[in-house]
């Protein structure tokens, strides 16, 4: 279970983007809070303890507005076009008794037995999309390589998930290879070559009838 963190929240009176820059030059982040049938809430939040919090592993966040305070997941972040620093975020309030579907970081634990053989460990895949409850949204997904030999791969149907925690993701999905060297840079070549798409956290959010500026 997450533990709880907190962010104390503005709430932005105008938008535009004019405005979000000026926000984020003052190390604040613009968001929305939306869902469970109230009005979407643009707010903003501060720059660092939100990706403090997101390192951490943090989805589940407690946001609060002047006196009330609401229970919010993560879902969606929009990055720079360099997509290094986050620019605006989505957050969905929640009750601690809704399942819901969030994508969960992969943490590779150990040493490929194949990396003794010439072998390198190649991440394909850095999170699974997985439904449980809020309160059981794990902060990472252990994946341990050390069996791993020359030649092998892991798929997320062999990830041996929390008690709780439902793989969402496809079972077939190539998460870690083991291969020679020559092998994985030819695999990074053609990574490289494609287009790269951009991070969702999960699935898409609720219409709302005004579009925040982002």
């Amino acid at each position: 279970m997450e533990k709880e963190f907190l962010l104390k929240a503005e709430v932005r009176e105008h938008s535009g983007s004019n405005l979000a820059r000026i926000l984020r030059k003052q190390g604040r982040i613009p968001a929305v809070v939306y869902g469970h049938k109230k009005e979407p809430v643009a707010i903003s939040l501060d720059a660092h303890d939100f990706v403090e919090g997101l390192h951490h592993g943090h989805r589940l966040m407690d946001i609060q507005i002047g006196r009330k305070r609401e229970k919010t997941i993560v879902k969606d972040l929009q990055y720079d076009y360099l997509g290094k620093e986050v620019i605006h975020a989505d957050l969905m309030r929640v009750d601690v008794r809704e399942v819901v579907k969030v994508t969960v970081p992969i943490e590779l634990k150990g040493i490929a037995k194949g990396t003794h053989e010439g072998g390198i460990v190649v991440e394909h895949i850095d999170r699974l999309e997985v439904e449980c409850k809020v309160t059981d949204i794990p902060e990472t997904i252990v994946v341990s390589v050390k069996d791993m030999e020359v030649g092998a791969a892991l798929h997320a149907g062999e990830i041996e998930l929390p008690e709780a925690v439902k793989l969402v993701s496809d079972p077939e999905v190539v998460l870690v290879t083991c291969s020679l060297v020559a092998a994985a840079k030819a695999a990074e070549e053609v990574e490289e070559e494609a287009p790269a798409a951009p991070e969702v956290i999960t699935e898409a959010k609720e219409k709302t009838e005004t579009e925040e500026s982002k």
